[in-house]
């Protein structure tokens, strides 16, 4: 049995198989790895992870019932709407792996279900409107439609519902970052508390981050990015502990205080936050924290921040880099502490 032959005999079981690496793509979307990326999107509310499970769900019933007519409108449509997102991200020049490798099960879905259409051989000219393929609705009596204004369709309707943001923001006003130390270099840190790696590089800079200040030649400022719904509540509680205590070894304390509040307990509401900092005896002093929110939303986008960790290291104003990820960051603060140590 040839590739083509096999694909047209199993293509329900192969429409299903891929579906089902969507739906668990999309549950995946909110564990991160090396880099946690923010770009977000909704459809009259609703999230686009949301979505998605619902579209690959809607395509697992209708492949199940061997309803190909429906499967390939879906998929047409999915094509569409891949187009729009895709493109948003070449715009934006903010790219998510998971939204693209869902984007490649769509074409891939849509690659099996494909069959050349029987309108290109009555009709040459005709082609460029059928080159997706056309499909029979034999219960509404009409034959022979082009999938292309599906696709058409479903790009008009997310291009009109569609709203995505690339970059993270607090809401509000203009002050101060707390900052260590003071010199000709700076260190901006760039993490969210419910980000893994930001997690794992916290805690694996600390001794250099440490090494970096002792040397009275670095200034280190750390900048909560904002991509978990309640991360400006944890901004909040940092700012204020730094108030009370703005000591490094009392902020190192206090963000693995607050990461493991996010990550290892899971906390989301200000009442538990608050009894679990009194519990780890961690002590605030509350102000008007959002003038500074406004200046940490206006770094954010200063240095162009769309996933964490990321750092940025200020050689001088002309001599400014750029590291994504716990690897990167690592590598970069090396070469800072090589930079301090030999000169050059």
């Amino acid at each position: 049995m040839d590739r083509a032959a096999f694909i047209k005999k199993y293509r329900n079981p192969l429409t299903i198989i891929l579906s089902l690496a969507g739906i668990g793509l999309m549950a995946y979307y909110d564990y991160c790895d090396t880099a946690c990326s923010y770009l977000k999107g909704d459809i009259w509310g609703i999230d686009l992870k949301y979505i998605g499970i619902i579209y690959m769900t809607a395509l697992i019933i209708f492949a199940a019932f061997r309803q190909t007519p429906f499967v390939r409108i879906i998929l047409a449509g999915g094509l569409g709407v891949e187009v729009y997102l895709v493109a948003f991200q070449v715009q934006h020049d903010v790219f998510c792996p998971f939204c693209l490798a869902f984007a490649v099960l769509v074409i891939a879905a849509f690659l099996v279900n494909y069959e050349v259409p029987s309108a290109w051989r009555e009709k040459r000219r005709r082609m460029w409107l059928y080159f997706l393929g056309e499909v029979d609705l034999t219960m509404l009596k009409l034959e022979k439609l082009p999938l292309l204004v599906f696709s058409l369709l479903a790009y008009l309707f997310i291009f009109f519902t569609f709203s995505g943001a690339v970059t993270p923001a607090y809401a509000t006003e203009n002050s101060t970052i707390p900052s260590c130390g003071k010199g000709p270099y700076e260190v901006i840190l760039f993490s969210d508390y419910f980000c893994p790696p930001c997690r794992r590089i916290d805690l694996k800079a600390e001794s250099l981050l440490k090494e970096l200040l002792a040397t009275g030649k670095v200034k280190i400022r750390f900048v909560d990015v904002p991509f978990n719904r309640a991360t400006p509540m944890y901004a909040k509680h940092y700012l204020y502990a730094a108030n009370a205590n703005a000591d490094f070894a009392n902020i190192l304390h206090v963000r693995k205080t607050l990461f493991e509040a996010a990550q290892g307990k899971r906390i989301q509401t200000e009442e538990a936050l608050n009894n679990y900092l009194t519990e780890q005896k961690i002590t605030g002093k509350a102000f008007d924290q959002k003038p500074v929110f406004r200046q940490l939303s206006k770094i954010i986008k200063q240095y162009k921040v769309n996933a964490t960790p990321t750092a940025i290291i200020i050689y001088s104003a002309t001599d400014i880099k750029k590291f994504v990820g716990d690897e990167e960051i690592w590598n970069g603060l090396l070469m800072l502490k090589m930079q301090l140590v030999t000169g050059r």
